[in-house]
């Protein structure tokens, strides 16, 4: 399927990019009028994009039904200052609720039940409930159209952050991302949760090259068993291993022994693809290079 967006109505222009591009993290965001009222609204269109200066952005859009424009980019014209919450799955049916349409000067604080915090730097109030929050003052607002579903770009600057230590490592020194239980917004009604089963690590070839796939033996390469996705994580080392001579796998073994032929090598390859998944690279190397020793002797 090719969609070109121009031909599209808007809010199935808005329901395709929702669904496609996710899950999209969620900034609760408090705003305050120049009477000194105050309005909670969250956005999905929202992420980190500096950290010197660190910034943050988030996009209240034109309503797409009527053109109109929101409280929370009302609000930040007069006052223009934010707090921006960081939303988790403990709180993520409070924060549906303050997405309703209520009326301008209308609470979703207390809407929402959401308990009132004042800042140190900004006057608009914080969400005790969140684990994270982030004081802002308002950079620049950016429209990006004047027609429904136009976005209006706020660009704020973090001042100050306020974080919960019961989310922290043991020795506080960084928020520990299994106890954060960050929620994520996806098209329509879904959202998604981080939770310990869902959360994996990659290597990052930061300080070293990885010698990429093109530096990959033929024989790894020609693996019906290994996906790309493993064949990467090989090709993030920093050379290509020799062959251990002393290296000794019983597994590995007794596959070469027990099991001949295509099975033979397939089974193998599937132990292989078992120990990346674990983490054990430089093993999986090893495995495969010992095998390949094998084959040419």
């Amino acid at each position: 399927m090719i969609l070109h967006l121009n031909d599209l109505k808007i809010s199935e222009r808005q329901n395709w990019l929702q669904h496609a591009i996710a899950p999209r993290p969620i900034g609760l965001v408090s705003t305050i009028d120049k009477e000194g009222r105050p309005n909670l609204a969250p956005f999905s269109f929202f992420n980190l994009v500096s950290a010197n200066p660190p910034l943050v952005i988030f996009s209240p859009a034109r309503r797409v039904r009527d053109n109109t424009t929101k409280h929370s980019l009302e609000n930040l014209y007069d006052v223009r200052e934010a707090v921006v919450h960081i939303v988790t799955y403990n709180m993520v049916q409070q924060v549906s609720l303050a997405s309703c349409d209520y009326a301008k000067g209308a609470d979703e604080f207390l809407k929402a039940g959401f308990t009132k915090e004042p800042a140190i730097h900004v006057k608009p109030f914080m969400v005790k409930e969140s684990p994270v929050k982030l004081e802002c003052k308002i950079n620049e607002i950016k429209p990006l159209g004047k027609e429904g579903g136009a976005g209006n770009l706020i660009i704020a600057e973090v001042l100050c952050m306020h974080i919960d230590e019961h989310i922290l490592n043991d020795s506080l020194s960084m928020i520990d991302q299994t106890r954060l239980l960050h929620v994520a917004r996806l098209g329509g009604d879904w959202y998604c949760r981080v939770t310990n089963e869902s959360l994996f690590k990659v290597a990052k070839p930061n300080a070293q090259l990885g010698i990429g796939f093109d530096k990959l033996p033929q024989y790894i390469l020609d693996s019906r068993v290994l996906t790309a996705n493993d064949l990467a994580q090989l090709a993030n080392s920093t050379f290509v291993p020799d062959c251990d001579p002393l290296f000794k796998d019983e597994r590995s073994d007794a596959i070469k022994v027990f099991v001949k032929g295509d099975k033979g090598k397939q089974m193998l390859h599937q132990y292989v693809k078992e120990l990346i998944e674990n983490g054990e690279v430089d093993k999986a190397w090893q495995v495969l290079l010992s095998d390949q020793k094998t084959a040419d002797l």
